[in-house]
């Protein structure tokens, strides 16, 4: 098997230009693997390569050949009609190489061929075209070869969050508001924060620009009459920062935005060592309604090595003080697959957090992203006992009355696995449904936050805040003349007749 992180496999495309889609499908099978594309079919040679051809020859064909660590080059051609959509001819050229691969690794993905981001809205478009759940097993199984374990939980998720998404408010809009900053950088990380040490001078000013355009969006919201549904705080770690701080960008929330009619308020703590009375006092007070405390595991030890510096017995702490504030709604999350964690302690950690009767817990697998540190011993940390703690986690989840209602996978996720929000009946996250969904706009503030704007006619365009806090507070009002965007949306919106 390929091993050097830094050898880039030799991908020949001919014929075709299906770069994206066969690099998904390369990605199942080779994880942490750099790939050089090539329309030179002289580079299909060596140990290892990848051939992938369309061939219009007396007819129509697709064909893959591949060669891995100097083995014999094996083959598959299928012939196809002439008058095959493009969507199916990548499809089917994608088909062969998974067919290959499988065959030469012993790699069974347990999503098949299915490698988008959101595997249950192809499930929820069937439901509402009509088909029955034998019917759409029979069309998802049969195009994407997925095993019948991940059908019934992408179903039963399709299932749980549909109400929700038939009650979607389409004329109004959710926010989401980014501080992202953490105390430290965890080694699994990928997300655009900024440790404490590094960040703490840019506080303020950030915190001032923030408000600005919290101010800037409230503006637009009440001259286009948008109703705010939603109100998301993520980061980072937005309990990084100070109660005063937070208080701050929460007042100017309540200054610029009518909460009163808001469905669902999240403020994602996050870190245990972060939360303190005080803070959770503020988030309260000011509206939200729903907070997340995320251990991601209670072993000491494997919080250590992946740069925590919080115990599992903080975790517990902070979940317990944010009852004692008088939070009804709390999320944990808890990652599978962390470096250096069994099976058996994945399970005490579900156990335990399962005691504390959170509304919800959130499962997500190991994703060893390249901007992580982790992904240097990228291998390494694939080879750990995840799909086992996943299985787990929805057996043991569902046993107890917690119900899966939104899903999405990552590409670099150990086993080919997923990250699946659990909840209690009614305590479904509506934003991270929405988010899921794409069916209602978001609007974004803050460092690397992004405005997701839904037209009418279905039409998706994103605008995306600088990534960096120095650069978004340096070239503030470069980014404002985004806005205009934002308008002409909202507008749209609003003047369109809601089914």
């Amino acid at each position: 098997m390929i091993k050097a992180d830094n050898y880039r496999m030799p991908v020949v495309l001919t014929g075709n230009s299906f770069k994206y889609e066969i690099e998904a499908v390369c990605k199942l099978f080779f994880h942490t693997a750099r790939f050089r594309f090539s329309n030179d079919i002289n580079d299909a040679q060596g140990n290892n390569y990848i051939l992938a051809s369309v061939i219009y020859d007396n007819g129509l064909f697709v064909l893959s050949q591949i060669r891995l660590n100097g083995d014999e080059p094996e083959h598959e051609i299928k012939s196809l009609p002439f008058s095959a959509e493009k969507n199916d001819i990548e499809h089917e050229l994608c088909r062969l190489i998974y067919h290959i691969l499988r065959r030469k690794t012993g790699i069974n993905p347990p999503w098949g061929l299915m490698t988008g981001i959101r595997p249950v809205k192809k499930v929820t478009e069937l439901i509402q075209q009509g088909f029955s759940e034998s019917e759409i097993r029979r069309k998802l199984t049969e195009r994407y070869e997925l095993s019948p374990k991940k059908f019934s939980l992408a179903y039963e998720t399709a299932v749980n969050q549909l109400p929700i998404i038939n009650n979607i408010d389409h004329s109004a809009v959710s926010l989401y508001v980014s501080i992202p900053f953490c105390p430290t950088r965890c080694s699994y990380c990928s997300f655009v924060s900024h440790s404490m040490d590094s960040a703490v001078k840019l506080i303020p000013q950030y915190v001032e620009a923030l408000c600005r355009e919290l101010e800037i969006i409230g503006e637009i919201v009440k001259d286009t009459g948008t109703k705010i549904d939603t109100i998301y705080f993520g980061g980072g770690t937005p309990t990084s920062i100070s109660a005063q701080d937070i208080r701050r960008i929460m007042e100017s929330v309540a200054r610029n935005f009518d909460i009163s009619a808001v469905r669902e308020y999240c403020f994602e703590a996050g870190r245990p060592d972060t939360i303190t009375d005080e803070k959770l006092h503020v988030i309260k007070e000011m509206g939200a309604s729903r907070i997340s405390v995320n251990p991601q595991t209670l072993n000491d030890d494997v919080l250590r090595v992946i740069g925590r510096k919080h115990s599992g017995s903080d975790a517990l702490r902070a979940f317990e003080s944010a009852r004692k504030a008088g939070f009804t709604n709390i999320n944990t999350d808890l990652i599978a697959g962390l470096p250096t964690e069994s099976a058996e302690s994945f399970r005490n950690t579900l156990d335990r957090i399962t005691e504390l009767s959170p509304e919800s817990i959130t499962v997500h697998t190991l994703t060893v992203k390249r901007s992580a540190d982790l992904f240097e011993s990228g291998i390494a940390n694939m080879t750990n006992p995840a799909a086992e703690m996943v299985d787990y986690s929805i057996d043991r989840l569902m046993s107890l009355g917690y119900l899966p209602y939104y899903m999405y996978r990552q590409k670099n996720t150990v086993d080919n696995l997923e990250n699946v929000g659990y909840a209690k009946k009614g305590f479904e996250s509506q934003y991270n449904i929405f988010i899921m969904d794409e069916t209602q706009t978001i609007l974004g503030a803050g460092c690397a936050a992004s405005t997701k704007l839904v037209y009418p006619d279905g039409k998706i365009n994103r605008i995306h805040n600088y990534k960096f806090p120095y650069e978004y507070i340096t070239r503030f009002d470069t980014l404002m003349t985004k806005k205009q965007e934002v308008i002409e949306c909202l507008k749209k919106i609003k003047s369109t007749p809601q089914k």
